[in-house]
């Protein structure tokens, strides 16, 4: 019996997902007569009317080639947060299934967990934003179904140890762990997909939302085992990467170089921006960064929130986070964003 025979839950392994149109037919020519569509057109005046590929092949093709994977193992959703919705849905059984998150984190893992009814542990980093691999453990039981693992993390920052998430991945063969690497463009540490093929347990979360400036498209994408994906795509909604989007991810596959630019100038934002940041009074810490954000301990966080937000320069106010006393999340913004928060903070 496979890993995800014995994980994922009984009554979707029998589950017959919906058929759509275009699972009975994929192709691109002839007359459609299939699918209940408007044969005039689209009253927005675009090439909308026909509905778009359930399983997005076209776009999984090109970033199999991208990614160094195969187009089998990729799950494409509305943002990453579809994909963490549907891997607790498909393994966690409400109100007996657990699962272990690592605060500080990104929050939707709680939200959907709390949805869905599934037991949520938490195992908090060390002071420095590492795993503590003792917590976990304490944390991890028979009912224990996913690991997640933010890298680098939000809101911290940082890159998670190649050698700790390792260390997780080969304690715990019969849990899933999940690498969401949402802010891996900005790190100088290879992606998790690379070692795909030598964990099982293994998955893989991105996004088009960071470097590829897309957060308005919500495109996510999630990378496993050929098996738990078709699981995915199996209890997904028929259509949930629309046309547009599809279009959209297709064309900007052509302008990786492009990406890579902008990734380059943010880098060189976020060194800048650290650098005015640390001559300030004001600022007490700059945690060190793997992503396009920073987190800076100040004194009196919330009130600088506050006279920030007066001024309308928004930055997040983590503060009430755990392990981030006094911190706000500042993104990295244009050398004109930049400076116009150093000038404010300079009021201050």
């Amino acid at each position: 019996m496979s890993l995800y025979q014995k994980l994922i839950r009984t009554h979707l392994q029998s589950l017959k997902p919906y058929s759509s149109a275009r699972d009975e037919y994929s192709g691109k020519e002839g007359v459609f007569l299939d699918a209940n569509e408007n044969p005039y057109g689209s009253v927005a005046g675009e090439d909308l009317n026909r509905y778009p590929d359930p399983y997005q092949w076209e776009i999984k093709s090109k970033l199999a080639e991208l990614k160094g994977c195969q187009p089998e193992q990729i799950f494409l959703g509305n943002g990453s947060d579809e994909a963490i919705d549907l891997l607790i849905k498909a393994v966690c059984e409400p109100k007996v299934d657990n699962m272990v998150i690592l605060p500080p984190t990104y929050g939707m893992y709680q939200v959907c967990a709390d949805i869905q009814q599934v037991e949520v542990r938490k195992a908090n980093l060390t002071l420095n934003y590492q795993p503590d691999l003792t917590a976990i453990k304490e944390q991890i039981d028979g009912q224990t179904k996913i690991i997640w693992v933010c890298s680098p993390n939000n809101p911290t920052g940082n890159l998670i140890k190649e050698e700790l998430i390792l260390e997780i991945l080969q304690s715990y063969p019969e849990v899933i762990v999940v690498i969401d690497e949402a802010y891996i463009d900005f790190a100088k540490q290879d992606s998790f997909i690379t070692r795909l093929n030598d964990y099982e347990n293994l998955v893989v979360i991105q996004t088009f939302s960071k470097a590829w400036g897309m957060a308005g498209l919500r495109v996510g994408m999630g990378f496993g085992q050929v098996e738990l994906i078709a699981m995915l795509n199996k209890i997904k909604y028929p259509y949930n990467l629309n046309l547009q989007s599809q279009r959209i991810i297709l064309e900007a596959l052509n302008n990786v170089d492009l990406k890579d630019q902008y990734v380059s100038q943010i880098l060189v934002q976020r060194e800048l921006l650290a650098k005015e940041l640390s001559k300030l009074e004001i600022v007490k810490k700059i945690h060190s960064s793997d992503s396009n954000q920073l987190l800076v301990e100040f004194e009196n966080a919330k009130e600088i929130f506050k006279t920030l937000l007066e001024s309308k320069v928004i930055v997040r106010d983590r503060s009430n986070v755990v392990l981030c006393d006094d911190c706000l999340r500042i993104s990295i913004g244009t050398e004109v964003e930049n400076q116009r928060l150093i000038v404010e903070l300079q009021k201050i």
